[in-house]
């Protein structure tokens, strides 16, 4: 592990040392970023008191199959936060891998990847919320703070995030137990079987969420039958109010 308390981003770090010849199954963390991104080139919001995070590893899978990286990512992050948070039913997945509580977004995961002259590297970056959100974002975010009632240091998220990380990345195994990872995956998803919208570039399409495919991407139920989305922002219905007993 490569601990920093500042760095423009932690993805960026990764793929420099993956271009020096790190060999990789490296994490690298800063208290804080100056140039932290999401998917798609967004800002990411990064003030101390939250996790960031980026995970090195080289050749990890056939490059065809890097994709599922973000699905193991996710899986991992989530069952992390469950831990926190005690197994709290409200935490899920949206595809294809931010990370929801109470259908606001509380952390998201940017893979990026770089060939190398003899091999490829992935980076797994992840950001959470742990203190603090932003506000006036593209979907509702919150923080483990307000999700937990208690403050949550930054250490704690990221030694439940290592743990179930490597157990995934086994699980995964170079991608052979993809079927696993993607059962597990959609027992956690936000909106399997309602109704959704994905915003793309030129287009917003509607439908019912039905499942992800062997290779992840979205299938969505339409009247004209189902259609497989590979990229785009989905939007998901309001959750309804949770009781208070």
């Amino acid at each position: 592990m490569a601990a920093h308390d500042a760095l423009v981003s932690t993805n960026d770090e990764a793929l420099q040392r993956a271009r020096s010849g790190d060999p990789g199954r490296l994490w690298i963390t800063a208290a804080r970023q100056s140039g932290g991104r999401g998917r798609n080139g967004r800002v990411w919001t990064s003030e101390p008191g939250n996790l960031f995070a980026s995970l090195l590893l080289i050749d990890p899978a056939p490059p065809a199959r890097a994709a599922e990286l973000g699905f193991v990512t996710s899986l991992a992050l989530a069952l992390a936060l469950r831990q926190i948070l005690g197994d709290d039913p409200a935490l899920r997945i949206k595809w294809p891998n931010d990370i929801l509580y109470d259908g606001a977004k509380l952390a998201g995961i940017l893979l990026e990847s770089v060939a190398l002259p003899h091999d490829f590297a992935c980076v797994a970056g992840i950001g959470v919320n742990c203190g603090s959100h932003p506000e006036g974002t593209l979907y509702p975010a919150t923080d483990l703070a307000t999700a937990a009632g208690r403050e949550i240091a930054p250490a704690a998220v990221f030694e439940a995030l290592a743990s179930a990380m490597a157990r995934q990345l086994d699980l995964w195994s170079n991608g052979a137990g993809f079927a696993t990872i993607r059962a597990e995956w959609l027992a956690l998803a936000a909106g399997v079987g309602a109704p959704i919208k994905i915003a793309r570039p030129n287009e917003t399409i509607e439908g019912v969420f039905e499942t992800i495919d062997g290779t992840g991407r979205l299938i969505l139920r339409q009247e004209s039958g189902e259609r497989a989305i590979d990229a785009g922002d989905v939007f998901l219905a309001a959750p309804p109010p949770r009781a208070h007993l």
